[in-house]
């Protein structure tokens, strides 16, 4: 039974997702560079630590929630001598498969469980605890860390092994990628033609190119609502973080000799567009790109 849970890196995705575990009643001792978000998780009931290594000292699972692998593996080889044996690591930042698989080794080199165990959702669905995790663990593994991750989301899903979880995530977003390029594109050409976004959008959202960039994350304000567009492409998920994920992808696909023509050509015009100031927009806002505009 997990008792006491140990959070490393309380941002924008894992303050939320720390305090959901405090008020399923799990002990949860956190930590965060920032001393803001170590505030915030305070102030959610979470019990912040001072350093990493103090957060995790007794702790029977220590989440992480972190930029990108090297701060992962940077993380692992901190914590993995503080933490008592036997304790239960879960990553939960997005990062390459080989990181993955390399932090898990660490992790179980030092006498610990590693599982990888990546999300989809963003923000919104951190704070309101909806978030999918894509696990990579053996059985064992995850039977013990999935009640945990249900006080933070609506679906988790046992991918396989270690790196399973992220080589899920990372596929996953291509196709995300991809399809908001696609439907960014479409309406692009629409106005060119002289066809309205509210007629395009009640073709397609009831037709064969119905998906969930053009349903949920519309790239033009208007038919959606509640789609960023309409908040000035204000971030659900950063155009900066599509940019990254992308690059995972299409490292992947050239590791193991995969075309992937259109995930790689998504992920150099996502790496172009989140340079400088459009890096926190909405990745939808790839739209202005595809126009030749400024964001």
């Amino acid at each position: 039974m997990i008792h006491d849970i140990a959070f490393v890196g309380l941002g924008n995705m894992g303050g939320p997702m720390a305090a959901h575990l405090a008020a399923a009643g799990h002990r949860v001792t956190g930590y965060d560079l920032a001393a803001t978000a170590r505030a915030r998780a305070a102030a959610r009931g979470v019990a912040v630590a001072g350093s990493a290594a103090e957060a995790v000292e007794g702790a029977d699972l220590v989440l992480t929630m972190l930029p990108a692998g090297p701060h992962v593996l940077d993380a692992y080889r901190e914590l993995t001598a503080a933490a008592a044996r036997g304790a239960l690591f879960a990553d939960c930042s997005t990062i390459a498969v080989a990181d993955a698989r390399a932090a898990a080794d660490l992790a179980r080199a030092a006498g610990h469980r590693a599982v990888d165990a990546p999300v989809s959702g963003g923000v919104a669905g951190a704070e309101a605890a909806g978030l999918t995790f894509m696990v990579g663990a053996d059985d064992a593994d995850f039977a013990a860390v999935q009640p945990v991750l249900a006080a933070m989301g609506r679906r988790i899903v046992h991918c396989g092994a270690s790196g399973a979880g992220q080589a899920a995530k990372i596929c996953n977003n291509m196709i995300l990628g991809v399809s908001m390029v696609a439907v960014s594109e479409a309406f692009v050409l629409g106005e060119r033609l002289g066809l309205s976004h509210q007629a395009l959008f009640d073709v397609a959202s009831a037709a064969s190119g119905q998906c969930w960039a053009l349903t949920s994350n519309c790239p033009v304000p208007g038919p959606v609502p509640t789609s960023p567009a309409n908040r000035d492409y204000a971030a659900g998920f950063a155009a900066a973080l599509m940019a990254k994920d992308l690059g995972l992808a299409a490292d992947a696909a050239t590791a193991t000799a995969v075309p992937a023509e259109l995930g790689c050509r998504a992920a150099e015009l996502f790496a172009d567009f989140a340079r400088g100031e459009n890096a926190g927009l909405d990745f939808s806002a790839i739209i202005h790109a595809l126009r030749k505009e400024p964001a």
